[in-house]
């Protein structure tokens, strides 16, 4: 994009172009005179404005409004036609997907069932595209970008991902360069709780913590640590990986099996603190743990053993409880947790459980989305007068 100098009246019309835009995303479709009040600007600047974004394909007539007497009024909204992306969330055998607009309208959610045989990175993503794309009925051509969320550690800078092991086929080196190359999309892969944290802050009960950490706890166990809004990655993407770290000794008189807290917290021991059934898996017992005393106190006991590393480097203002197991538990394991963490170290703390409904890290990936698309059309915003 061309650049001209600030106080010209190609830089006004283009910043006044700007503000009409993010107007119509905040506000939905909207007419001349109330974009002209909304802005402050007069009714004929409303209509240039109007006319150039009309002119760049950003936004159209999408109804009229009455107003009395006199013609009704056009009202513009803008296009979700012109740039979509689709949110991926991959599990260990399943994917979803959904697509995202510049408006972000609610679409469905598609799911692929995956086959550890023949996988590939640009496979599982073309297959969670054209799901998403077919479940939304919309042109698989509009679709720019991609983000992901993967069970994996993710260092973004060189396209590296560890601890794969529900990843079969994709390969430690350059899984995103390939998508790309393959399918001709931007792409960002992040990892699964480090989306669901972004969506916590935002969308979430940690809205207004000055810092939180959110404990995933499912078949897998992972931390999504944010600091005054910014999530911590870590230097190789590594941060929260807390599945694989031995547990202490005063883990032994819970589950002397445990070797790490995936032993003591991941899906097979809540299972059979559940009393399981052979062949029963963890998504169909875990409707039982919210009316289960014995279980929930017990997965309590755990829990604090978990968070009591994060709590002594971190000292976050919250605990979210996240994941399966931690929506499961719900207040009453929140309770539980708050009530044996020591409140002379952490009189400040506070546990919740995770206020971002089924779907974390497609919120996430979906709200990141949402950022992309609206940058990429404001770009194409003209900077003629």
């Amino acid at each position: 994009m061309s650049q001209v100098d600030p106080g010209t009246p190609a830089w006004l019309a283009a910043r006044n172009d700007r503000t009409a835009f993010r107007l119509l995303l905040e506000h939905g479709p909207l007419t001349r005179s109330k974009l002209g009040e909304l802005s402050g600007l007069s009714k004929p600047t409303a209509t240039q404005m109007l006319t150039r974004l009309e002119r760049v394909g950003l936004i159209q007539p999408v109804g009229e409004v009455s107003g009395g007497r006199g013609p009704n009024a056009v009202s513009y909204g803008v296009r979700t036609d012109r740039i979509t992306g689709v949110a991926v969330s991959i599990l260990a055998g399943t994917i979803h997907a959904v697509v995202v607009d510049a408006i972000d309208r609610e679409h469905p959610i598609a799911q692929v069932a995956t086959d550890a045989a023949g996988r590939t990175p640009e496979g599982d993503v073309r297959s969670a595209v054209r799901a998403a794309c077919r479940a939304a009925g919309i042109d698989e051509s509009t679709v720019s970008r991609v983000v992901i969320g993967v069970q994996a550690a993710v260092f973004v800078d060189g396209d590296e991902l560890s601890f794969t092991d529900t990843l079969p086929g994709w390969p430690a080196l350059g899984a995103r360069h390939r998508i790309e190359e393959a399918l001709g999309l931007t792409v960002t892969i992040d990892n699964d709780v480090n989306l669901a944290a972004m969506a916590e802050r935002a969308a979430g009960v940690a809205q207004d913590a000055s810092s939180f950490a959110l404990f995933w706890i499912g078949d897998g166990l992972g931390v999504g640590v944010d600091l005054g809004g910014v999530v911590l990655h870590g230097a190789s993407g590594g941060a929260g990986e807390i599945g694989y770290l031995a547990v202490p000794k005063g883990a032994g008189k819970l589950a002397p099996e445990a070797n790490d807290f995936t032993d003591l917290l991941g899906g097979p021991a809540v299972a059979r603190l559940l009393g399981g059934a052979l062949g029963e898996s963890l998504t169909d017992m875990l409707p039982r743990l919210a009316g289960d005393g014995t279980a929930l106190a017990a997965l309590a006991d755990r829990v604090v053993l978990a968070i009591d590393p994060l709590l002594a480097i971190l000292d976050p203002a919250m605990i979210v409880l996240g994941g399966p197991t931690g929506l499961a538990g719900g207040d009453r394991l929140a309770d539980l947790v708050a009530a044996r963490v020591d409140p002379a170290a952490h009189p400040k703390l506070a546990v919740r459980t995770s206020g971002t409904g089924a779907q974390p890290v497609l919120l996430g990936a979906r709200q990141q989305l949402v950022h992309q698309i609206r940058d990429q059309l404001e770009a194409d915003i003209s900077l003629a007068p």
